[in-house]
């Protein structure tokens, strides 16, 4: 029986298993307030579907590719001294693309979680 096989029987079985005994024997005692919509016990202060800012879902896109960009970095400062000097500037070109976008991003007021209410303007028309 190969390794694969194996594995491809084994885990299915051992996660019924598992799941058989945890059915088994934990303790199960719920009462009111752990049964409500909120465990904590305490009625809802406003609606649960609240919206969120458009500003916040952009601000995760921007961490996504900044923390991406660390992932990229991560081999190239693992064979910094085996590289050529051809890779090195490789990377530095790539970060200074990654500095322009983020200076842009900046200036644009992408990071800004709130705005200033005297600059705001809104149009009635």
């Amino acid at each position: 029986m190969s390794t694969l096989t194996f594995f491809i029987l084994f885990i299915p079985v051992l996660t019924l298993v598992l799941l058989v005994v945890n059915q088994l024997l934990a303790v199960n005692k719920p009462y009111s307030e752990k049964v409500s919509p909120y465990e904590c016990g305490f009625t809802p202060l406003g609606d649960a579907r609240q919206k969120f800012s458009v500003q916040f879902y952009l601000v995760a896109i921007l961490f996504i590719v900044f923390d991406l960009e660390v992932l990229f970095l991560f081999p190239f400062a693992v064979s910094l001294y085996e590289i050529s000097t051809m890779g090195f500037w490789i990377v530095i070109l790539f970060l200074i693309i990654l500095t322009i976008g983020f200076v842009y991003e900046w200036s644009k007021g992408a990071l800004k979680f709130t705005k200033d209410p005297t600059t705001s303007k809104i149009n009635l028309n």
